[in-house]
């Protein structure tokens, strides 16, 4: 295949077909303030290229360092800058049709819902912040129909909480990162977005988002969800091998394994059992989920290190005995937020060894190179390819 460089920001975008994967300035400010000078060094002799597309990089709700996340931009972004897979998490409308969005209940934060006259249909109307309270709403994709939730506009994820009234409740943020003229963000449905990441060339990773409502819900059973979402890439004819369904639930990830047998080594398990403070990881409980067929964890970043006494960031006594066990690793997020602020827990485990935002990317090479990841989610996904084509990861 013909490669064509473009040199934009100091680094070469290189084109593959109609593709161009265009990795932005972010990595090079990253790396200027990376203090492993070894793995600066490194990475520094990459800038040049070229990138290419890698399956170690998964667009966690599209692009939302600078996106409106879940929105058809976020996605485009992510696939542009190299994800090899993007996520979409799932949940229902009030007819039941299956949408791309982070939570149930979010749109008063991610839509412009409150500023429509769907606001009216919202479980809690806004109320202003009050000396003692903060503002507050509530608006779930299951309190309106699959028509209202495709005239709502995607938005920056954040509020106002001391706002008096919803226009200050809305008010656009600073930027986390690189803002994007997004004046409406495109929401999709499952079936939409099914069509619009196989037009981006990337793979699939459907969350199936814990309902918000009780089940059944309008006759759809918490089975019947499950089967619905895998269903949709059926009948889409996604070949089985790009799909990698997901969920906090075990219950969903061991129904699936049974009765999906030809995506089961591709199922998920969003490992949420760090949360509990008391959770002691075993070789014991481990093997009893490989016995269940399950083959990929997926836990949080700080379930996966530690810091030792030397100071020096190394594999979590979790993260050994999951690849004893014989588990693929996945881990979430790189980029939520900036590493060096004190209260990110995603960097809990290792807040000893951040000086600097850069240092985030040396992180990522211990997840990668002693952990042995295969694959991380990222709210920029720029960086993340960067870091694996410098590496030669695929």
């Amino acid at each position: 295949m013909q490669l064509t460089p473009t040199l934009v920001l100091g680094f070469s975008v290189f084109f593959f077909g109609c593709q161009a994967i265009d990795v932005g300035e972010r990595p090079a400010f990253l790396i200027a303030s990376l203090t492993d000078e070894a793995l600066k060094e490194k990475l520094s002799a990459c800038s040049a290229g070229p990138f290419h597309q890698t399956d170690f990089v998964i667009a966690h709700r599209g692009a939302p360092l600078g996106y409106p996340e879940h929105t058809a931009q976020g996605y485009k972004a992510a696939a542009d800058m190299g994800a090899g897979f993007i996520e979409c998490d799932v949940t229902f409308t009030q007819d039941g049709t299956l949408v791309c969005r982070h939570s149930q209940c979010d749109l008063h934060r991610t839509t412009n819902i409150l500023a429509t006259p769907l606001a009216q249909k919202c479980r809690t109307p806004f109320t202003p912040a009050s000396s003692g309270s903060d503002a507050d709403a509530s608006c779930c994709t299951s309190d309106i129909s699959l028509q209202d939730f495709q005239s709502l506009c995607g938005r920056p994820d954040h509020v106002n909480k001391r706002a008096n009234d919803i226009t200050e409740y809305l008010r656009n943020p600073t930027p986390r990162v690189y803002a994007h003229p997004v004046q409406c963000g495109t929401l999709q449905t499952l079936s939409e977005n099914i069509t619009y990441i196989e037009a981006l060339g990337a793979k699939h990773v459907p969350e199936l988002k814990a309902p918000m409502v009780p089940m059944p819900h309008n006759g759809m059973s918490q089975q019947a969800y499950a089967d619905r979402m895998i269903q949709a890439f059926y009948d889409a004819e996604i070949p089985p091998d790009r799909i990698y369904p997901q969920s906090f639930s075990l219950d969903d990830v061991l129904y699936w394994i049974k009765s999906y047998p030809e995506i089961a080594d591709q199922v998920v398990f969003l490992d949420p059992r760090g949360r509990d403070r008391n959770f002691s990881p075993s070789i014991e409980s481990m093997q009893a989920l490989y016995d269940q067929g399950l083959r990929i964890l997926a836990p949080p970043m700080p379930m996966l290190l530690h810091t030792n006494e030397d100071g020096r960031v190394v594999p979590s006594v979790y993260a050994r005995l999951a690849k004893q066990a014989g588990f693929k690793l996945i881990t979430w997020t790189f980029e939520s937020g900036v590493a060096t602020e004190p209260n990110n827990w995603l960097y809990a485990t290792s807040r000893t060894a951040i000086q600097t935002e850069g240092d985030s990317l040396a992180l990522l090479h211990v997840l990668q190179q002693e952990v042995g990841i295969e694959g991380i989610f990222t709210d920029w996904a720029g960086t993340v390819t960067y870091y694996a084509n410098c590496l030669g990861i695929d």
